[in-house]
């Protein structure tokens, strides 16, 4: 077709005479109403039948509307009739990827951005696809593109160039400066975000793009990193209507369904979730990462075989997918056979191996030599694996040690006895703290069975309730925290405390009175919780520092617990954590409920008894049967709670005593006399 035809495919073109205006009105139309748009394109082609403008707006209309084969019969002959032009192909692309033709999709995709490099839809569009279409390679290489694309402002490039290496502090000066003087510059809002984000900065990140939004509401992948960041800050009530706005737009796109089944999986909704990812499978089944993402929700709801099985199809399309064999190892049901071992040694060996696949790697390897009984061996793999993720993770026992002796300067008797009158008085929430692999997965599906109290997952609500508390950070400066706590008012506290519980709800599934919350670092957070929720339970899961300590050692976390890496970290942390449950003791007395795990798995029934007498609840001989309870567990003990209580692996950690001397050295009197708490008077 001629120029003139292709100019009147420009959007921003100015509409001139009746024709022109109805193009422009049924442009608009298809952002909100498809059906209506592919009426006003029909009426401009009874007038004009072979108006470029009008058919492709009709195809348009016709995919939103989840007719993509009836979208193809007018764009497929459209595209022939205009090889040059770009929007044509690239609608075209999305049609044949909805109707299930994934190869001819990408294939019009890479014509779209041919003929419009520039084009950030193009790019991110082609990178969706050649994801489902198992070429990661290319979309990353088509992501990387985007980038460039969205950033194509000559000021930005230097900014998208320092993004693209990871050289974040570069990219965060560069845009800062530019934002100084172009504070609506959306593509640079979104770019600085992606910063945040990367820095794990949520709450900055967050921001960024609701201001991004709010100057662009149409940018796609504003919204997508956007329902992303809200999912990622456990916020996934609030993230799964953005992802459901731009599935209106595209819905058929693997990116947002995937990002779905992520959300779904996050608010409890495994069942939905599994049922997102095996469509998405369905019709695009090249992806590995996305198996083992059906994997994880498989595992959560109880099908285990099925979980397994999508673990190894991971592994067969990507034999460098570290996570994939540590999900295997995770489940500790799982024993690998010599085949298996052999490939993840093979894998070690690459020297082109990312490192977070090198780390899972490791991990994977060290639980299959510890199942044959080679302990040493184990020992060494998981050791590479812990100080990989140190080096790449870093963190510091000095600074948590600071933390929880300010804990004990402010948190006095006299500091919470002036406060006594605050906080949301409600007694539903029971949270259970200390350290991982402590037994407070087996605390938890004991309470759970309780008919009047239900399990939910750990919730990371407390913890930003306290990152908010001092501003934007993700990292808490100790003293603005502690202020921030001391200058609370009761309104504020009782606020707070509404909050929580406000935030916590899409959590729970039942009209239970009770709920628990089990994330093993509001030990941290005693002295809030004991402000904005004064009559909430509180439970702490005590386990020998050695058994507890090494079993964290081992096992690779999916985020957080940095200090798990390193078993002199992990000796000063159990050590800070003993002594300032102490404190909490002498201020608080009666306030905490301990548990000792050796207790529990030998003089469980009494245990129980004692737990549920604390919680004000009769004795229910469902609690006994906890492994009978079907509900969804995420957490690494998830098959061994599934399981009755084996009192053999209380001392596994003594096959690897011998090489535990920097943390015996790092714990001292907290491992010769457990569970006695030593003085700490001298600390």
């Amino acid at each position: 077709m001629g120029m003139s035809q292709g100019a009147r495919l420009n959007i921003a073109s100015e509409p001139v005479g009746s024709v022109d205006m109805a193009i422009a009105h049924a442009r608009r139309l298809l952002e909100r109403n498809p059906e209506l748009a592919a009426e006003q394109a029909r009426e401009v082609l009874n007038v004009d039948p072979a108006n470029p403008s009008a058919r492709l707006i009709l195809g348009a209309a016709q995919r939103r509307s989840g007719r993509a084969r009836k979208a193809l019969d007018v764009l497929e002959p459209l595209g022939r009739e205009m090889p040059h032009a770009a929007p044509v192909h690239l609608e075209l692309g999305v049609a044949r990827a909805e109707a299930g033709l994934l190869s001819d999709a990408v294939a019009a995709l890479r014509r779209a951005v041919q003929l419009q490099p520039t084009s950030p839809d193009g790019w991110r569009i082609l990178a969706d696809y050649l994801e489902a279409d198992g070429d990661p390679a290319g979309a990353q290489d088509a992501r990387v593109r985007y980038v460039a694309a969205a950033a194509n402002d000559p000021r930005l490039k230097e900014a998208a160039a320092a993004l693209l290496q990871n050289d974040l502090p570069l990219a965060d000066r560069r845009l800062r400066a530019h934002l100084a003087g172009h504070p609506t510059d959306v593509a640079a809002l979104r770019m600085l975000a992606e910063v945040a984000g990367r820095l794990r900065k949520y709450v900055e990140a967050q921001e960024l793009l609701e201001r991004c939004l709010s100057l662009a509401p149409n940018f796609d992948a504003a919204r997508q990193n956007y329902a992303g960041i809200l999912n990622r800050q456990a916020k996934p009530a609030a993230a799964l209507p953005e992802v459901e706005r731009l599935l209106a737009k595209e819905p058929n796109n693997p990116g947002y369904l995937n990002l779905k089944a992520a959300i779904l999986a996050n608010m409890g909704d495994y069942g939905g979730s599994i049922e997102v990812y095996d469509g998405v499978l369905r019709r695009y089944p090249k992806q590995p990462k996305v198996w083992m993402s059906m994997g994880h929700a498989l595992k959560t709801a109880r099908r285990q075989d099925e979980s397994v099985a999508a673990y190894r199809r991971a592994i067969e399309m990507d034999a460098t997918l570290g996570e994939a064999y540590w999900s295997l190892a995770n489940l500790k049901t799982v024993r690998f056979s010599e085949a298996d071992k052999l490939a993840m040694e093979q894998a070690l060996a690459r020297i082109d191996l990312a490192d977070e696949d090198r780390i899972h790697f490791e991990f994977a390897l060290g639980k299959a030599l510890e199942d044959d009984r080679s302990y040493e061996r184990s020992f060494v793999h998981y050791t590479r694996g812990n100080a990989l993720h140190r080096r790449m993770h870093p963190y510091s026992a000095e600074e948590n040690t600071r933390f929880v002796n300010r804990c004990k300067q402010q948190y006095t008797a006299d500091f919470f006895s002036a406060r006594r009158h605050g906080g949301a008085q409600s007694t539903a929430p029971i949270f259970i703290v200390g350290l991982p692999r402590a037994g407070s997965t087996l605390i938890e599906q004991i309470l759970a069975s309780h008919s009047l109290i239900e399990g939910t997952v750990e919730l990371p609500d407390i913890p930003q309730i306290a990152r908010e508390l001092i501003g934007r950070g993700e990292d808490i400066p100790q003293g603005r925290f502690f202020e921030a706590v001391a200058a609370l008012q009761p309104d504020d506290m009782r606020s707070l405390g509404e909050r929580y519980l406000a935030s916590t709800r899409v959590h729970r599934k039942t009209t239970a009175p009770f709920f628990i919350d089990k994330m093993p670092n509001n030990c941290l957070y005693i002295g809030l919780i004991q402000l904005i929720l004064p009559n909430a339970k509180i439970i702490d899961a005590r386990r020998h520092p050695a058994g507890c300590c090494f079993s964290a050692f081992k096992q690779h976390f999916a985020r957080g617990q940095s200090f798990t890496y390193d078993l002199e970290d992990l000796g000063h942390y159990y050590a800070d954590y003993v002594e300032l449950m102490a404190h909490i003791d002498g201020v608080l007395p009666g306030r905490v409920h301990r548990v000792l795990y050796e207790t529990l798995v030998h003089e469980t029934e009494a245990e129980v008894h004692r737990l549920l007498d604390y919680c004000g609840l009769p004795f229910e001989e469902r609690c006994l049967k906890f492994f009978e309870n079907e509900r969804p567990v995420r957490t690494a003990s998830s098959e061994q709670v599934r399981r009755p209580i084996f009192t053999e692996g209380t001392d596994h950690w003594r096959h690897y005593e011998p090489w535990l001397g920097p943390l015996k050295q790092a714990l001292g009197a907290v491992w010769t006399e457990y569970p006695r708490v030593p003085d700490f008077a001298d600390r």
